[in-house]
């Protein structure tokens, strides 16, 4: 949760090269507490840095300077984990489509820019410091359905469950959700209808999630409105932000099978 000091990555770039920052970063000492907006500014800053590695040497700086540390959540830095998400100037992971804050490098910015960083805004994802966000709403949806129970024993041969390949397609598209939050960070009512709705969809395409397809449905959708995640007004926001392109049309699939498994109906 807290940037970790890291070898230092100034004088890996020329001088010539380099670029000034100027930053407003969101410091918020505790869940409890006032945040305000922070000035900070860096004046040797590699067009080739991560926005990430950025803020590394912005913490090593203040470190040096015996001050706290910008806290913010990152992991693997490659784009898989989902962990490393925030707004930067009021758009989800930045300006650049389909890419994560990890992946989001500074020659997309240019030198003397100001850049506003602050975290997930949205009453079911509170702030746990500065950067830093609790998701785990979104682990309490997928442990309410987002999973199958079916004893699959040995591994089958491939082609043993025919699936349409349209539907794999599908089914795989919507199973690279990365749970990063962006979807409810961008939506003005902070809706997590794209996470649940790429959650219920990849399972309901495959014959492994029929089973439970119907009490999958409701239970998901029900946790999420209990969390306290806002309604989809179907403005497409999340789609354009997701960093890894998960389609609304989840969303209205989603809707469907809750219908569907409300009114008792069979698929």
């Amino acid at each position: 949760m807290v940037a970790q000091s890291r070898p230092s990555l100034k004088g890996s770039h020329s001088a010539a090269n380099s670029m000034k920052i100027r930053l407003k970063v969101w410091r918020q000492k505790g869940p409890d507490a006032e945040g305000t907006l922070v000035d900070y500014t860096l004046n040797d800053v590699s067009p080739d840095m991560s926005f990430l590695e950025m803020l590394d040497v912005l913490n090593e700086s203040l470190i040096r300077s015996g001050k706290d540390p910008v806290h913010f959540d990152s992991d693997c830095r490659e784009g898989i984990c989902g962990s490393c998400g925030m707004m930067i100037n009021g758009k989800a992971h930045g300006p650049l489509a389909g890419t994560t804050t990890c992946q989001l490098h500074m020659r997309t910015f240019q030198s003397g820019d100001e850049i506003v960083v602050e975290p997930w805004r949205a009453q079911a994802f509170p702030v746990v410091r500065d950067l830093v966000i609790d998701r785990s709403a979104f682990d309490r949806i997928i442990v309410a359905g987002g999973f199958i129970s079916v004893n699959t024993g040995a591994a089958p041969d491939a082609n043993a469950v025919l699936v349409p390949k349209q539907n794999a397609d599908m089914a795989m598209d919507a199973a690279a959700c990365i749970a990063c939050g962006a979807c409810v960070a961008q939506c003005k009512n902070a809706s997590a209808a794209l996470f649940v709705g790429a959650k219920v969809s990849h399972l309901a395409l495959l014959p492994q999630g029929n089973p439970e397809r119907s009490r999958r449905a409701i239970r998901m959708v029900q946790q999420m409105d209990a969390e306290g995640f806002g309604s989809c007004s179907n403005e497409g926001e999340c789609e354009a932000v997701c960093p890894k392109g998960i389609s609304i049309s989840n969303i209205a699939r989603m809707n469907r099978e809750f219908t569907k498994a409300s009114f008792g109906g069979t698929h």
